[in-house]
């Protein structure tokens, strides 16, 4: 974290010379102003600068991406990550060998991963931030395999005319599931628990 210290013969001015010496705007810093200064009497006699203390916030992509980094390494995983932002949601592509450890069952590990960074880069933002990680494509994959067994368990509850209670599942998942179901005219689609147990239930809308 850079910052600097700096004077001028008022506020404006001392903040000015420090973000020139950071390179950076007042939007990429916080200010902390140490002495307003005064002019003296005169202009002359007792006159002292304004001073401030200026720091470069911290870039919560760059954070979070950091913090990935570190978890891989911890793994001993050796892997590439590319990171794309639109709006107020950042894409994280991470790309190697041996990405079946950082994926886990059913993606409980890039999940779990998933939701850590995301605290981690809220911790340094002014807005929310959504994050989301993708490894070798495999949020492609599961959400593939969400849509089919949406539609296997659509069928057996008209079948059996009974509930069915899938296993827990983080929310952008439960939301797959309920845009794949949503089709069915006869099916409705609840969530039931607490995180991280929280669950889809699939059943046969009431009839009237």
């Amino acid at each position: 974290m850079m910052k600097v210290t700096a004077n001028g013969r008022n506020v404006e001015e001392a903040v000015e010379h420090a973000l020139n010496q950071l390179q950076a705007t007042k939007a990429e810093v916080e200010i902390k102003v140490v002495d307003e200064g005064s002019k003296g009497f005169l202009g002359i006699i007792g006159k002292k600068p304004a001073q401030v203390i200026v720091t470069i916030k911290p870039d919560p992509i760059k954070e979070a991406e950091a913090y990935i980094k570190e978890v891989m390494e911890k793994m001993g995983i050796k892997a590439n990550v590319t990171v794309k932002k639109t709006g107020k949601t950042a894409t994280f592509q991470i790309t190697g060998d041996n990405m079946a450890m950082l994926i886990g069952k059913r993606g409980q590990t890039l999940n779990s991963l998933q939701y850590l960074t995301q605290l981690v880069a809220n911790r340094y933002a002014d807005h929310y931030i959504q994050i989301y990680i993708d490894v070798e494509n495999y949020r492609e994959r599961r959400k593939e395999a969400l849509n089919q067994l949406a539609e296997k368990v659509a069928l057996q509850v008209q079948r059996t005319h009974s509930n069915v209670s899938l296993e827990p599942m983080p929310s952008h998942e439960r939301k797959i599931i309920h845009a794949a179901l949503a089709k069915y005219r006869h099916i409705s689609t609840y969530s039931v628990g607490e995180e991280p147990k929280r669950h889809l239930v699939v059943a046969l809308k009431e009839k009237g």
